[in-house]
């Protein structure tokens, strides 16, 4: 999604006028239009409503349907942006967050970190300590600068990489740098106990590469191991957290809750630590339910809650509006709330 213009006022009044380059970029259009038809195979949103600009074709006043398409220059108001909707923009029309993959690709004392998008390379870091050569009898400037170095690569990769939506970090050198580096940086994380690394060890990948410039990105991308790990499905994050939720539910009940209601009460309690919630809520006709769906994922960040939202286009999503659309996960149980009565069917859109 490409961002023209962003007109919008301290009181969250205005409009903003987009390009949608991407077919998913369809699929961000239609979570922000009401009143909206979005046609999934031919990739065409029809918008319908009055018509409040008379011209030559519609008069004013008059009921009118138009199509939205790729590269169809739009123009969007709102009275009321509320902060799902513009965060949903902010990452449409940021490349890092389509990135799926992550590449260092490194060699003593050069790096650049890299964000492989469907259509383009992003380099967003390069990184550049001069190394000393080895002396004989006398490592310690070289190992010196090269720890300085391997600190800086981990600097960047925490400051450029979006872990909740990368799924796989390439790590890409010639000889053992690769190996040394990650050592260095598994250590470092272990010791000043750096759980977002820890956390996502799994997704680092090491491959070879001729040397630290981005065009040896193209060698590690053809990689055989790459294209294996790069099967997995973009929502992974959401299906392990909608999985975490169903074990939750099953081993300890008193920390898993779905329903409106039930969802607010934990969060009053400030007790969520991960709140699931399908995208097709905040498509609710209602402007009131509408603010409350939104009003709960504000609550829940405010409270340094992690707010996973779901695509109703993909099995997780569907999963997830079985149980009523919203569900969370609690950082202690609230064995009060289990013992009321479930009240999904009444908050069902």
């Amino acid at each position: 999604m490409r961002l023209v213009r962003k007109d919008i006022e301290k009181d969250n009044a205005g409009q903003v006028t987009l390009v949608p380059e991407e077919p998913e970029d369809m699929w961000h259009t239609y979570n922000l239009v009401q009143a909206i038809d979005f046609d999934s195979q031919a990739c065409q949103l029809r918008v319908k409503g009055t018509n409040i600009q008379e011209n030559e074709y519609v008069k004013m006043g008059a009921y009118h349907t138009i199509e939205l398409e790729p590269n169809r220059q739009f123009t969007l108001a709102k009275k009321q942006w509320d902060s799902v909707v513009l965060e949903r923009i902010e990452q449409a029309c940021d490349p890092a967050w389509s990135a799926d993959v992550a590449a260092v690709v490194m060699q003593e004392g050069l790096a650049h970190i890299c964000l492989v998008t469907p259509s383009m390379t992003l380099t967003r870091a390069k990184v550049e300590v001069n190394i000393p050569r080895k002396r004989k009898g006398n490592c310690s400037q070289h190992d010196r600068a090269l720890e300085r170095f391997y600190e800086q690569v981990v600097q960047a990769i925490q400051r450029h990489i979006h872990f909740d939506v990368v799924k796989c970090i390439l790590v890409a050198s010639p000889g053992f740098v690769r190996e040394q580096f990650c050592d260095y940086m598994f250590q470092q994380a272990v010791k000043t106990d750096n759980k977002v690394l820890l956390e996502n060890r799994s997704k680092f990948l090491q491959v070879h590469a001729s040397s630290g410039h981005k065009y040896s990105l193209k060698e590690a991308l053809c990689d055989p191991a790459v294209a294996s790990r790069l099967s997995d499905t973009k929502a992974a994050g959401e299906v392990k957290a909608l999985d975490d939720f169903y074990k939750m539910l099953q081993h300890e009940p008193d920390r898993a809750f779905y329903g409106l209601k039930q969802v607010e009460k934990a969060n009053e309690a400030m007790a969520i630590d991960t709140l699931l919630i399908s995208d097709e809520l905040f498509r609710h006709q209602d402007v009131a339910t509408r603010s409350r769906y939104v009003k709960l994922v504000d609550s829940v960040k405010e409270n340094a809650g992690t707010v996973r939202i779901f695509s109703s286009l993909h099995v997780s999503g569907e999963q997830l509006s079985q149980l009523t659309g919203v569900a969370a996960i609690l950082r202690f149980p609230v064995p009060e709330l289990s013992d009321q009565e479930d009240d999904s069917s009444s908050e069902e859109d």
